[in-house]
């Protein structure tokens, strides 16, 4: 039985996606969302295998939902009434894109492509990337909510606990992503990886300190201090230098 997810901020495309799916006797719809943080949430805590996900939608877009998440991954697919979107939806692996209304036809081709999809959720969203590049805002989880977080207000992003922490002045919030899955798509203009356990965004380094053996370490603008290592120290200074 598929385990199915609806996102999107009009009650009345949910309510007709949510009548077509009924029609299906292999899947379940356990859950809805209206918006960007609250498919976050419900994701998280239904861990559902597909998600029906709204493109255009308040505060965060479909595409920031699904280029947010870690694994596992569910299967995705791609709601919109607009089609200029297509490309950057395949992009992240999406697999299928739907132009509203919604047709039966077109949905039905869509579920066999989830049901015959190989490798399962872990297939849906291969790459991180975002439509038009870097992504510009993340999302986070900071207790039981997620925080949309503008990529200049981000510090740092530390691996702690096989998770992201995302640090901000004065806070932190927790990403499933991993530092490889972020450092893929992060604009290499703005963020620097400087260890196996740091990301650091250029704009919040204050100093650097040579330490022996060539490694080193970087003190944020907060004060926070975050090991250097020895191979990425040169390549460090060398980009604060050329910004």
């Amino acid at each position: 039985m598929l385990r199915a997810l609806i996102v999107d901020d009009e009650e009345p495309a949910r309510e007709r996606l949510r009548r077509l799916l009924a029609e299906a006797a292999d899947l379940d719809i356990v859950g809805e969302a209206a918006d960007g943080e609250e498919a976050m949430a419900q994701i998280a805590a239904l861990t559902p295998d597909v998600v029906f996900l709204d493109i255009q939608m308040p505060a965060c877009s479909g595409m920031e939902v699904a280029a947010s998440l870690g694994a596992p991954r569910p299967r995705i697919i791609f709601c919109t009434a607009f089609d200029q979107f297509a490309v950057d939806a395949f992009e992240l692996n999406a697999v299928d894109y739907l132009l509203k209304p919604v047709s039966r036809a077109r949905l039905q081709k869509a579920l066999e492509r989830v049901r015959t999809t190989a490798g399962g959720s872990d297939q849906a969203i291969d790459k991180a990337g975002l439509a038009g590049g870097a992504p510009t805002r993340f999302l986070a989880r900071r207790g039981a909510t997620f925080r949309v977080v503008p990529a200049g207000d981000v510090m740092c992003f530390v691996s702690e606990g096989g998770l992201t922490k995302l640090l901000t002045n004065g806070t932190h919030c927790w990403m499933q992503p991993t530092l490889n899955d972020l450092e893929a798509r992060l604009d290499p203009r703005q963020f620097f990886r400087i260890s196996r356990a740091a990301i650091v965004n250029l704009d919040a380094v204050r100093e650097v300190v040579p330490g022996p053996g060539g490694q080193g370490q970087v003190v944020l603008s907060d004060g926070a201090r975050l090991e250097v290592s020895r191979r990425r120290f040169a390549d460090l200074t060398n980009r604060l230098g050329t910004l």
